[in-house]
């Protein structure tokens, strides 16, 4: 079985269409998504018709989509942030608001081996930013292995013998093969909105059978999607930082 992983699209049609092309050529069997299909980015509709046209596909909330259809309010987020909060609001289809609505809470069991997450398995809206985060989100998930998106980082934290250890995952590619006697915890990096200063759009493809990892950062059109956010009258800033990876 192999599994595509991505996560925190943000609304960036133009790094979707990068992931999606590419993940047409590598024999996929399953979509697994982390959430944050909005919030951002000018292309919400255009997002989640493209995510409901994903067969198999396995998928959470972020908390970017509970925000855009009110099951969640504005008071947490940074007000460039909450501006595309309610922009999106406004933009957005009722089928799609509909859908954003039935999402389920992570976390969620895919399998015997894996688990998903948008911010931690004990907190859907909780940052793991070093080794202490994850140490407290292993104690809360069953399996060997859990993706997790929300930080916009691609990350792998280990955990062998009670002693968690994290890597970021610097440039363009990066495989791994997961050993049997360790636990992981693994971001894939973001879609639409990467902030590691690599403008690239990030996914992975897991290879169950083999247990194998293999992280990927796309090129796409950023001049497009900053100048469908400037046409929308979003934030300039939520343009700017699509060319510095921030």
């Amino acid at each position: 079985m192999r599994y595509f992983i991505f996560t925190d699209i943000h609304g960036n049609m133009e790094a979707m269409d990068a992931i999606l092309a590419f993940a047409s050529k590598q024999k996929i069997d399953h979509f697994i998504f982390l959430g944050d299909m909005v919030g951002y980015g000018a292309s919400p509709n255009e997002i989640i018709d493209r995510i409901r046209s994903l067969q198999p596909l396995s998928l959470i909330r972020g908390n970017h989509d509970k925000a855009v259809c009110e099951l969640d309010t504005i008071k947490s987020f940074n007000p460039i942030a909450a501006s595309a909060i309610l922009w999106t609001r406004e933009a957005i289809d009722k089928k799609n608001r509909d859908y954003l609505f039935s999402l389920k809470k992570g976390p969620l069991v895919i399998d015997e081996f894996t688990t998903i997450c948008h911010g931690a398995p004990f907190d859907e809206d909780f940052y793991i930013f070093g080794e202490f985060d994850a140490a407290e989100a292993f104690l809360h998930f069953e399996t060997s292995l859990c993706f997790f998106g929300h930080t916009h980082f691609p990350f792998i934290y280990t955990e062998r013998d009670h002693i968690v250890e994290g890597d970021f995952i610097a440039g363009n590619s990066f495989e791994i093969t997961l050993e049997k006697n360790m636990r992981y915890l693994i971001n894939p990096g973001s879609v639409g909105q990467p902030r590691d200063r690599n403008t690239r759009a990030a996914c992975a493809v897991y290879d169950a059978d083999k247990h194998h990892i293999a992280f990927h950062r796309l090129e796409y059109d950023i001049e497009a999607a900053q100048k469908k956010i400037l046409a929308a009258n979003l934030p300039p800033a939520l343009a700017e930082r699509l060319s510095l990876g921030i």
